[in-house]
């Protein structure tokens, strides 16, 4: 949920195998196509950082590689931006017993200054916890 205004909302679900090739392939794609005010949302189906897993796995070799991407990009996860410590999940995985924020909003870095707060809203009816962002 975004509140506030954005010029452009680039909503996302990566399949579950794959996810970080396919989202790097994505906005490497995409580059030319988003700016400053565009915004990219939804599931990406991993974990970017240790800290969003529960059982603190490390981040395998294209997570990593997604993260040099972004990194070069100039774009950042928004959410850990504003809570780089934080351990809060967005979805929980039944098979697995295991807590981890597959969701993610990521935004240009000169951007941060428009966003006012950043929150994860928990659900009990679903295995996905909404992330709320005020501009």
């Amino acid at each position: 949920m975004i509140k506030g205004s954005v010029q452009q909302v680039l909503n996302i679900y990566a399949p579950n195998t794959g996810a970080p090739k396919f989202i790097k392939q994505l906005l490497i794609d995409l580059r030319n196509e988003i700016d400053s005010n565009t915004i990219t949302v939804e599931d990406f189906n991993i974990p970017l950082t240790a800290l969003d897993r529960s059982s603190r796995q490390k981040v395998n070799k294209e997570t990593m590689d997604l993260n040099y991407t972004l990194e070069q990009m100039d774009l950042t996860d928004i959410y850990r931006t504003f809570h780089p410590t934080t351990t809060q999940y967005t979805f929980y995985a039944i098979a697995h017993e295991t807590f981890s924020r597959i969701d993610h909003m990521i935004g240009y870095k000169t951007s941060l200054n428009i966003f006012k707060k950043t929150e994860i809203i928990s659900s009990t009816l679903s295995d996905h916890s909404r992330i709320k962002l005020e501009i």
